[in-house]
């Protein structure tokens, strides 16, 4: 008998471990917050204009959601996410704006950092009246609990900036490269019209359909033939992403998708950017 009782005490005392752990076990919940409410130094039209492009264009303020569980008010960190998009897209465009801002209650824009803002990532037109909206959206830690604020309406007309890459001065511009069917243009060669881009503006270029090597090198260049001006990568040969990158006046050689085929290739001298879509 006290050789049973030896060997059931061990099993006694863990019974014992287990349900105090059970019984001092205490559960954090989520009880409750409040949207954050927006509010902005301008009413509806935000003024732009490149003469003054170093001035304010618009402070955003907004109010802590006040994150509480059953502890308290919550101690972490809160996150918000600026989202800047076209009236009538609901946040839903892929291209709106979006900027992160930790802790922060608020945040200011200069003039010339909102009108790259819609230039460059909304892609809008410059020299034209616009209507955008603003909301901001507060979370914790990994994006969770997400709440969102109301939404702001501007209207604002942007402005010209010089483009990020001076365009050809010769109005034209080429593919050349292993990666194309010419391959890489000799010193001297005559134009190549199969290979030459459609000028859609004079800071827009499109090739509407070309046959690339998966895998092989190009470059574009403005005259077909000359090496002394060419426009590649931004880093090392071969770094780029394939489906699209910035590119700068004589930069390194552009890597081609992996897969050969027909793509459309889209050069923008205002962005600085180049896009390769698969056709």
């Amino acid at each position: 008998m006290k050789n049973i009782l030896k060997l059931l005490m061990p099993f006694f005392s863990l019974s014992i471990v287990l349900f105090s752990c059970k019984k001092d076990e205490h559960k954090i919940f989520y009880e409750n917050s409040t949207n954050p409410v927006l509010t902005a130094s301008k009413t509806t039209t935000i003024p732009l204009s490149f003469a003054n492009k170093d001035q304010e264009a618009i402070k955003l303020s907004w109010t802590n959601p006040d994150y509480k569980f059953t502890t308290g008010v919550s101690s972490h960190d809160v996150n918000y996410l600026i989202e800047i998009d076209t009236t009538g897209a609901n946040f839903t465009n892929p291209k709106r704006q979006s900027i992160t801002v930790s802790k922060d209650l608020s945040i200011s824009f200069t003039q010339s950092v909102l009108n790259g803002y819609l230039l460059n990532q909304l892609q809008l037109t410059p020299d034209a009246p616009h209507n955008i909206q603003i909301r901001v959206t507060s979370s914790l830690i990994n994006g969770s609990l997400p709440l969102n604020s109301n939404v702001l309406s501007f209207a604002l007309t942007t402005f010209s900036i010089p483009p990020a890459v001076a365009p050809p001065s010769s109005g034209k511009l080429y593919i050349t490269g292993s990666a194309t069917p010419g391959n890489w243009m000799g010193g001297g060669d005559p134009e190549l019209s199969s290979q030459k881009f459609n000028k859609l503006s004079t800071t827009f270029y499109e090739l509407p359909s070309i046959a690339l090597t998966g895998g092989s090198s190009y470059l574009f260049v403005p005259v077909y033939g000359d090496w002394n001006n060419k426009y590649g990568g931004t880093g090392a040969n071969n770094t780029n992403n394939v489906n699209g990158d910035d590119f700068k006046l004589n930069g390194g050689d552009l890597l081609a998708p992996a897969v050969s085929g027909n793509y459309k290739i889209q050069v923008d001298f205002q962005r600085g950017k180049f896009t390769v879509t698969k056709l």
